[in-house]
C-alpha cells in the first residue's frame, strides 16, 4: 500500500513555501500530491475518491485544520489525517487525536518522521 496505488496525499497549509517543500519531499518518494492553500479550497476539490490521506496545518486563515478534520468526520469521511503545527500543546494534541488524526507532528518536521507518518496514514485505510 502507499505510493503505487495511485492515492493522492493532500496537503492543506496556508504557507506556500511549506506546501512546496512537503510536495517536493513526497513526490521525490513517489507519492502523488495535491496541495491546497486553505481548508475551503480542499473542500471544494471534487476528486475525493483519489485521496489517500490529508496533511492539515492546525492554524490557517479561515477554517482551521482541526475544524476541517471535524467536518470530514461529521460527513462520514474516513480519510486519514495528519495534523501539522508549529503551535503544539498537550490539549491541542489530545483534541486532534480524539477528532481522528492518525498523527500529530510539530513543525519543523524531520523528513523521515513525516514520510513515516504518511506511510502509516495510507496503510490505515
Amino acid at each position: 500500500m502507499g505510493k503505487r496505488d495511485g492515492r493522492v496525499v493532500c496537503i492543506v497549509d496556508d504557507d506556500a513555501s511549506l506546501r512546496r517543500s512537503l510536495r517536493n519531499l513526497l513526490m521525490s518518494a513517489g507519492f502523488p500530491v495535491e496541495t491546497f492553500q486553505s481548508a475551503e479550497a480542499f473542500l471544494d476539490w471534487v476528486d475525493r475518491d483519489r485521496i489517500g490521506c490529508v496533511v492539515l496545518d492546525l492554524r490557517m486563515a479561515g477554517m482551521s485544520g482541526l475544524d476541517l478534520l471535524k467536518q470530514l468526520v461529521v460527513t462520514g469521511s474516513r480519510i486519514p489525517a495528519i495534523m501539522l503545527t508549529a503551535h503544539a500543546d498537550d490539549e491541542t494534541r489530545r483534541r486532534s487525536l480524539e477528532a481522528g488524526a492518525v498523527a500529530f507532528l510539530e513543525k519543523p518536521v524531520r523528513s523521515a518522521v513525516f514520510l513515516d507518518a504518511v506511510r502509516t496514514a495510507l496503510a490505515s485505510t
